[in-house]
């Protein structure tokens, strides 16, 4: 990982916590070195005038308190409170407001999100503004004096846009000390940012996704300094019932016992991912927070202490060939999901951001041509190679759709080298392989490994062959 790019120190206790935070073999009764799985729904109560410390499942469990203990340890926070859902965490820090209050919330946020903001929240009595808050200016502009909550995410899902905790915690609360700022730390997970540290009041976070790392445990979090507000979501876990079972808790604390390793690989796997990306003439745009070209990036050096796995990119051309890639990908499974050592991709149009308006995905650019990776643990150098033989597929697919659909004839070059003209689609050629790329570029393509006429064409061709695939 030496060639990574630098961003703040890790924690470097982090791994002793995430494994030691909760549990010591010495204080089971077993003296097993894995804490046990207590099903128990409810728990005997010797004295029915003084309640023991676990009552009834639904209010606390022993697995669930020591993955909230660890969880706490991990955000630097005195409280976590663990829920059944990332949608669960949601729900209940929603559960903080009232009619007549207002959200402030990015403007690309989570679809998930989105959704539950418009057709629940709304319902509540609660209005939500979007904007872009990467402008700091945009606070100012954007908040009302019912706003309530600032909802963050950084990186920001799908565009990766990174928001300066910092600075607009340092804005809000000098317009009102008593708002507060949320952060969605799906993204990143406590080992690579601990908003707490930068301002935020509350972490709610997805737990499903890298803090697990398996794909196969749905939970979430909320992390906070706050006495009142742990009393509260203590109060909503037992009341609203959106609580985990034992057993995915005992997965969770198992999970986070090997989190730092896991993302340690995922950064350095999309890291090259994204090296290899930005430089393929397949790809319009790489949105990738660790590239130092990246907007934003210096923000993401001084409050962040890594990167992670996620990025996307633009695909040149449209929704057909965004499918199509994803369907010749034998690596990445394609799904709405992220965070586990598998890799996955989708397209965020038609996925996870299906539920905002057509005209917001447009506004923010979130098109047919977005791809999402959540790039996994495989070996980086099958990862590349398996999206390059995608991108051979796409341009085999094109190549055949072209040949159909052109109004082609043959004629006889200078050289007598037997070539085919393309009338309505250009192409340009990738000097270090043998095969077809799009671009934008009128060409004429010799067939059958022939040689090109180059001199009629210049600095257009920088290969002198190349196969002409159906």
């Amino acid at each position: 990982m030496n060639d990574l790019p630098k961003f703040l120190p890790i924690d470097k206790h982090f791994e002793t916590k995430a494994i030691h935070a909760s549990f010591n073999a010495a204080d089971n009764p077993s003296l097993g070195v894995i804490p046990p799985i207590v099903l128990s729904t409810t728990f005997h109560q010797p004295d029915p005038m003084e309640p023991p410390h676990f009552q009834y499942g639904r209010y606390g469990n022993p697995n669930r308190e020591m993955l909230e203990i660890t969880l706490a340890a991990l955000e630097n926070a005195k409280y976590a409170n663990c829920f059944a859902t990332g949608m669960g965490a949601i729900g209940m820090v929603t559960h903080l407001l009232e009619d007549g209050d207002n959200i402030l919330c990015i403007d690309d946020v989570y679809g998930g999100t989105y959704k539950y903001f418009e057709q629940i929240a709304r319902k509540r009595g609660i209005s939500i503004t979007y904007a872009d808050l990467t402008e700091e200016d945009n606070i100012e502009a954007n908040m009302k004096p019912n706003t309530k909550l600032i909802w963050l995410e950084t990186p920001t899902n799908p565009l990766m846009k990174i928001l300066d905790i910092v600075g607009i915690s340092k804005r809000a609360k000098k317009l009102n000390s008593n708002v507060l700022i949320v952060v969605d730390n799906s993204f990143l997970s406590s080992y690579f940012i601990r908003p707490l540290e930068l301002g935020a009041d509350i972490v709610a976070a997805s737990l499903t996704k890298y803090m697990n790392g398996h794909s196969d445990v749905f939970m979430g979090i909320t992390a906070h300094n706050s006495k009142d507000l742990n009393h509260t979501f203590n109060q909503l876990q037992g009341i609203c019932g959106c609580t985990p079972s034992p057993f995915d808790c005992y997965l969770l604390l198992r999970g986070l016992k090997t989190l730092s390793c896991r993302m340690k690989v995922h950064m350095s796997n999309a890291y090259k991912v994204a090296r290899f990306l930005e430089k393929h003439s397949m790809v319009e745009k790489v949105l990738y927070p660790g590239l130092s070209t990246h907007k934003g990036f210096h923000i993401a050096q001084q409050q962040w202490h890594g990167v992670g796995g996620m990025l996307s990119f633009y695909i040149k051309g449209d929704v057909k060939e965004s499918i199509y890639f994803i369907q010749n990908l034998k690596l990445f499974s394609c799904g709405q999901s992220y965070g586990g050592y598998e890799g996955l991709v989708e397209i965020p149009m038609i996925m996870s951001h299906k539920p905002m308006p057509k005209e917001q995905l447009l506004k923010h650019k979130i098109t047919g041509n977005l791809i999402r990776l959540s790039v996994g643990l495989e070996s980086v150098d099958d990862i590349i190679a398996d999206i390059e033989a995608a991108f051979k597929a796409v341009c085999t697919r094109f190549c055949t759709r072209l040949k159909k659909k052109s109004r082609c004839y043959n004629q006889r070059s200078e050289t007598g080298v037997r070539t085919l003209r393309t009338v309505p689609l250009d192409f340009r050629f990738d000097s270090n392989s043998d095969w077809l790329r799009v671009a934008y570029l009128p060409i004429i393509v010799a067939l059958s490994h022939k040689e090109i006429n180059s001199e009629k064409f210049g600095s257009q061709l920088n290969v002198m062959k190349i196969i002409w695939m159906t």
